[in-house]
């Protein structure tokens, strides 16, 4: 498969691309998360609904071009978080990326969304890995990754510090290879 499905469901939670539809939608769960996202996404401290606009636009731009597939997390029919499957950790590699509003934190919406994404990225040409990674704070990541199945590989101190309040500046990285995972199940 060259691409990802633009839908991806379980019967709660529902993976859809991103379209520029969604910018009243992205904005408010970003406004309403902003506190909840500080300590960990950098981003979030310059959020605005032009930079919102501007995300939109430049992810038709990148799944096409292959480089990240984006989509927005809904729970009945509601946006509520982010993730999304990019290419940036080497050949044969995707790393998965995700955020909830808080309400959302703590009922298995994230970890089903990351189980999601990795049904989807096994199936793409030439991917043997997938990883996730984040700071050694964020415990809350990590708790998502573990319940997903995957297994910490690596910490390591980040060159450049921490990026955003939260962080402490060691990278965690977890991995789940394509051996480990066959038609939606763990060998």
């Amino acid at each position: 498969m060259d691409e990802p499905a633009e839908l991806l469901t379980s019967e709660r939670v529902e993976l859809r691309q991103w379209r520029v539809s969604d910018l009243d939608a992205l904005d408010r769960a970003i406004r309403e998360s902003r506190d909840h996202l500080l300590p960990w996404m950098p981003w979030a401290a310059d959020h605005s609904r032009r930079n919102t606009a501007e995300f939109l636009a430049r992810k038709r731009e990148e799944w096409t071009t292959g480089q990240t597939y984006d989509y927005a997390i809904r729970v009945d029919s509601t946006v509520v978080g982010s993730c999304g499957l990019m290419r940036r950790i080497g050949a044969g590699g995707l790393e998965i990326g995700y955020w909830l509003h808080p309400r959302w934190c703590g009922q298995g919406v994230a970890t089903t969304a990351v189980r999601l994404l990795v049904g989807q990225g096994f199936r793409l040409v030439d991917v043997d890995r997938i990883e996730i990674h984040h700071d050694a704070a964020n415990s809350a990541s990590g708790a998502v990754a573990r319940r997903a199945g995957f297994t910490e590989v690596a910490r390591a101190e980040k060159s450049e510090g921490p990026a955003a309040p939260g962080e402490v500046g060691i990278e965690v990285v977890w991995r789940m290879t394509a051996d480990e995972w066959a038609d939606g199940e763990f060998r």
